[in-house]
């Protein structure tokens, strides 16, 4: 199942996807919720990101070979930041490239939606409160990153947190792999059974330090390939089984 937010004229709500079509449903995925009659064609409503986090959770050098092109050392404990809700943009919204910034990157990742309240989950329990799983991009100010103390900086402006177009469901991620495409180039791919930190692990650990929330996001690190993007470019993440996420970029 793909389950959506979308705006259709002033109103805002969840749905499921099934082909060319969204079935508006009642209720939240994240508790009591039913399939409604109403149906509406894609191209007639405006698809959002599909969840509505408290935090949105990033794991960064989770990729071996990501980790060797940017030059650092293995991880002994997974690195992770936190990203503002006013990053956050959907399916085809502009990622605006700051007046501050000197060079911006895509970072394709697949990220994973909480479905309850979970707080020092065993990692043998973790994917039980996953509601699903969705397309991520870690937009991230390169030469800010580099500088020490400036990670939430680089990481943090608004457009920077690009998600969707949906959750999918019944996935298993030890099968997902991410592609990333810029203007129609693949430039990143990465199988998450590769991952240095398993999906399972991280809930467990970042669980360990907070309460994880209906609808937050965890993103669980990019592969080998990250570029610089400029205006007028198109950057696309996609995941078989959950789609295409795509967003122009353009001047802020």
């Amino acid at each position: 199942m793909r389950i959506v937010r979308y705006r259709k004229d002033r109103q805002i709500g969840y749905g499921i996807w099934e082909g060319d079509r969204i079935r508006e449903v009642s209720g939240s995925p994240y508790g009591d919720w039913k399939p409604g009659t109403a149906v509406h064609r894609v191209s007639d409503v405006r698809l959002l990101a599909p969840a509505e986090p408290t935090k949105i959770l990033c794991v960064g050098l989770n990729f071996r070979d990501h980790i060797e092109e940017l030059g650092r050392e293995m991880p002994k404990l997974p690195s992770h930041f936190l990203k503002p809700l006013t990053a956050i943009i959907g399916p085809e919204d502009p990622v605006l490239l700051p007046r501050v910034a000197r060079q911006v990157d895509y970072e394709g990742e697949v990220a994973v939606v909480i479905k309850d309240s979970i707080k020092d989950v065993p990692p043998e329990e973790a994917l039980v409160h996953v509601l699903g799983y969705t397309c991520f991009n870690d937009v991230t100010e390169r030469e800010l990153s580099e500088i020490p103390g400036q990670l939430t900086r680089s990481k943090g402006f608004d457009t920077f947190a690009a998600f969707g177009p949906c959750i999918a469901t019944d996935l298993d991620p030890s099968g997902l792999s991410v592609r990333t495409s810029l203007n129609g180039r693949l430039m990143q791919e990465g199988r998450i059974a590769d991952l240095i930190f398993s999906i399972p692990f991280l809930i467990h650990y970042l669980s360990q330090c907070m309460t994880l929330l209906p609808g937050d996001v965890i993103s669980t690190g990019t592969p080998r390939g990250v570029a610089a993007m400029k205006p007028g470019d198109v950057v696309e993440v996609s995941i078989d089984g959950i789609g295409v996420l795509r967003n122009p970029v353009q001047a802020g």
